[in-house]
């Protein structure tokens, strides 16, 4: 496999990882090719559609070794068949709050580098709470549960002429500082069953909205010929995912926001169950009316009566209700 490889078209891309000195991870995929990056947004439909096409015409590059420099630490795995590498590892050196730069090399089967990717590493203050996000239909209006306007919407549109959901920003800006301030923000974590191929227009997005940053924790690459079937893979990952970030940080208790046009709903009220004294809050956004009273079944079937639970159809509701449980100051 190793000798029908083009090394010198290669893209190392490394994903915004998180932890703390004790439990530290970060992914990523190796692809063929160079990166696709607009040199700028149009708003042009072709233009856009074009750009969206690509994303999904990606080629992993499976079964190659790839080495993480981590301060003076190195560490080594293999890519999985879908391209995908995964570092956990535990620092030696302390790891102060804030973003850290992380290096992860494409290495030939004689040992030398081909490409490298460079990336970040999210480790939270050791704050009161933490913030755990879907993206679609939450933040980012996205019609999920219409496979016709939703994939309409993601071609004509680029990651800066997206919607977003009024007050949204204002709220998670508020909740970003929920009893602390800016030198020590609350943490987010943006978790969706939107692929990895979205990664960058994610970003985008969260950066021109001036949203919070924080990590990304996507679902599985897909090929062109899935392109119609994005964001629509099982959502059991999500839930691990979510149980993922409960376990690497123990001191945050955190707060779960989603909405009723998927699984968010049966996906937080398990993890409520399994982790009844972390979990603060959930809060829903009424996406699916015909979904609400089986939304409202399945919050009243949490365990701990101490969870508060919020769904709401604008966020100025949600707001409301943060504050009138001390969550906001």
């Amino acid at each position: 496999m190793g000798n029908k490889i083009d090394y010198s078209a290669t893209t190392v891309k490394v994903y915004h990882g998180y932890g703390h000195k004790g439990d530290l991870v970060v992914y990523g995929h190796v692809l063929a090719g160079k990166p696709v990056n607009p040199s700028r947004y149009s708003n042009n439909i072709l233009s856009n559609s074009l750009h969206l096409a690509k994303l999904f015409f990606v080629k992993p590059i499976p079964y190659v070794q790839v080495q993480l420099q981590w301060k003076n630490q190195s560490f080594y795995c293999t890519t999985g068949a879908d391209g995908f590498f995964k570092f956990e590892w535990q620092s030696i050196a302390s790891v102060e709050a804030g973003w850290h730069h992380v290096n992860v090399n494409l290495l030939t089967p004689q040992g030398s580098i081909a490409a490298v990717g460079q990336g970040k590493i999210f480790v939270p203050h050791s704050t009161q709470y933490g913030f755990i996000s879907d993206i679609d239909d939450t933040v980012l209006v996205s019609h999920s549960a219409d496979t016709g306007k939703k994939l309409r919407v993601m071609f004509t549109k680029n990651p800066r002429s997206r919607k977003i959901f009024a007050d949204v920003v204002k709220y998670y800006q508020l909740l970003a500082l929920a009893h602390t301030n800016a030198e020590l923000p609350n943490p987010f974590f943006y978790v969706s069953s939107s692929e990895w191929n979205l990664y960058d227009e994610l970003n985008e997005f969260f950066k021109h909205n001036e949203l919070p940053k924080g990590a990304f924790l996507l679902n599985s690459i897909k090929k062109w010929y899935q392109l119609f079937k994005t964001g629509t893979s099982k959502h059991q990952g999500k839930l691990i995912r979510v149980a993922r970030i409960l376990k690497v940080f123990p001191i945050q208790r955190f707060v779960l926001l989603g909405d009723n046009s998927q699984k968010d709903p049966e996906i937080y009220v398990n993890i409520a169950n399994k982790y009844p004294d972390r979990i603060v809050a959930i809060y829903l956004r009424n996406i699916s009316t015909e979904k609400e009273a089986a939304t409202l079944h399945l919050l009243g079937a949490i365990e701990n009566k101490e969870i508060h639970t919020c769904l709401f159809k604008h966020t100025d509701e949600a707001i409301a209700h943060s504050k009138s449980i001390g969550l906001l100051n």
